[in-house]
C-alpha cells in the first residue's frame, strides 16, 4: 500500500470512524436481506455515505466493492489516492493509472476476493454507471444483479451527526439568501444577485454546491429552472431566487421571491396560495404519515385556488448528501402522490411550492425541514413574505 508520511488516514473525514462502521454494518445487513454477496457502488453519494470519500474528480471511474462479509475495498485513480487516504478510514485500494482500464482492476478485485461466482450486484439506476462498465461486468460475471436502493434506504433517515451538517448548511443558505434579497434593485442584474448569494454563502462556510443557484429576473422567472444570464432588473420586475449550500456534502436549500415596486394582484394572490400550501403541507408532517400526504395537502390548496395548471410537480424531496448535478436526494424519497413510504424522525426534506404563469413570472417559497418525533423542525430563518422593494 502506498503511503505519504504527511497525510494521516482519515484526517479530513466528515465523521468519526465509528459512524462509518455503523453504516457499513447496516449496509451489510441489507445485502444479506437482499441475497447479495457483494455490491459494486459507483455513485459518489453512496460512496461518501459509507466511507467519507469525496472529490470533484468523480468524473473518472471510482468504485467501492462492499462484500456481505469482509472489509470494503476501493478501486480508484492514482491521482485521487491520497485524497482517499485523507478522507476515509478504508485500508485497502486497487489503484489504477491514467491509461489503464479500471474495470479490469475491479474484476481482478472481485476475483481475488472469491466473488466471481457469487451474487454480485450494482446499482442499475445509478447516474454514474456507464453502459461500458455494466456490459463489461456482465460479460465477465454472467449475471449482474440489481442493488438499487440497498444503500439509499439507509440514507433516508439522518443520524444526529448528519442533522448537525444540515443545520450548518441551512445557516449558509440563510446568509446567501439574505444577501441575494438585499441585492434586488433596479439596474442590478441576475448575475449581481447570484454573485451576492454565492459570496455570502461561501463566506459563511459553504463548500461547492451540488447545483447552481436558480436565479432569474423579469419575464425569465416564468421559465422553470432558469439561471442567471446578465438580465437587468427594471421597474415592476419580479425576481426569483433559489439556492442550496453545503457543509461536508450535506445540502439545505431555500426559495424566495421579490418584486420591484408593488407586485400585481395576480402575483400577490399566487404568492399567498404558495405560502398557504407550504404551511398546510408542513402541518401534516409527523412520523407515520405517508410521504404523499403533504403533497396532497399542498395540491388541494392549489386546486381550490384554481392554479392546478400552474403547479405540475411534486411538493418536495429528500435532502442530504449531494454531488453535482443535483442538490437534493429526490431519487431516495419524494413528497409526491403515490409515495406511500411513511415519514420517520430524522428524515429531511426541501419543500418548494411555486406557481408560474409561464413566460411571465414565477412566485414561490420553500423551507428545508427535519422530521421530529412529534412533527417537523424548520432549519431556515428567512421570512416567507414576497419582498417588495
Amino acid at each position: 500500500m502506498m503511503t505519504a508520511a504527511n497525510i494521516r488516514q482519515g484526517q479530513e473525514s466528515a465523521f468519526p470512524k465509528e459512524e462509518y462502521e455503523i453504516r457499513v454494518i447496516r449496509a451489510r445487513q441489507n445485502l444479506v436481506e437482499a441475497g447479495i454477496d457483494a455490491l459494486v457502488i459507483t455513485g459518489p453519494e453512496n460512496i461518501f455515505y459509507l466511507t467519507g470519500q469525496q472529490t470533484p474528480g468523480y468524473y473518472t471511474f471510482q468504485a467501492l466493492l462492499l462484500p456481505a462479509e469482509g472489509d470494503p475495498v476501493f478501486v480508484i485513480r492514482q491521482l485521487e489516492y491520497f485524497n482517499f487516504i485523507a478522507n476515509t478510514f478504508i485500508a485497502d485500494a486497487e489503484v489504477y493509472q491514467d491509461g489503464d482500464e479500471p474495470v479490469s482492476f475491479l474484476m481482478a478485485l472481485i476475483e481475488r476476493l472469491g466473488l466471481a461466482g457469487k451474487r454480485v450486484a450494482i446499482d442499475k439506476r445509478g447516474w454514474f454507471l456507464p453502459i461500458f462498465v455494466y456490459e463489461s461486468l456482465r460479460e465477465r460475471l454472467g449475471v449482474v444483479h440489481d442493488g438499487a436502493g440497498v444503500i439509499e434506504k439507509l440514507r433516508a433517515v439522518k443520524s444526529p451527526l448528519e442533522i448537525e451538517k444540515l443545520e450548518r448548511a441551512a445557516s449558509y443558505v440563510d446568509a446567501g439568501m439574505r444577501a441575494g434579497l438585499a441585492a434586488v434593485k433596479v439596474g442590478a442584474s441576475d448575475n449581481d444577485l447570484v454573485a451576492a448569494m454565492m459570496q455570502a454563502a461561501i463566506g459563511a462556510g459553504s463548500e461547492y454546491m451540488g447545483m447552481e443557484p436558480l436565479v432569474s429576473v423579469g419575464a425569465r422567472t416564468g421559465v422553470p429552472h432558469g439561471t442567471w444570464r446578465r438580465s437587468r432588473i427594471g421597474d415592476g420586475d419580479p425576481a426569483f431566487l433559489e439556492m442550496a449550500a453545503c457543509h461536508d456534502r450535506y445540502h439545505a436549500a431555500l426559495m424566495r421571491s421579490a418584486w420591484i415596486g408593488r407586485a400585481p394582484s395576480e402575483a400577490t394572490e399566487m404568492m399567498k396560495v404558495c405560502q398557504e400550501a407550504l404551511q398546510v403541507s408542513l402541518d401534516t408532517i409527523r412520523p407515520g404519515v405517508p410521504c404523499e400526504v403533504p403533497h396532497m395537502a399542498c395540491q388541494r390548496v392549489i386546486d381550490a385556488a384554481g392554479y392546478t395548471d400552474n403547479f405540475r410537480k411534486r411538493l418536495g424531496y429528500s435532502v442530504g448528501i449531494s454531488f453535482a448535478p443535483d442538490w437534493g436526494e429526490g431519487a431516495i424519497l419524494s413528497l409526491n402522490a403515490g409515495v406511500k413510504t411513511e415519514l420517520r424522525p430524522g428524515m429531511a426534506f426541501h419543500l418548494p411550492p411555486a406557481l408560474r404563469i409561464y413566460g411571465r413570472f414565477t412566485v414561490g417559497v420553500s423551507e428545508t425541514i427535519v422530521v421530529t418525533e412529534t412533527g417537523y423542525r424548520t432549519l431556515g430563518t428567512i421570512k416567507r413574505d414576497l419582498l417588495e422593494v
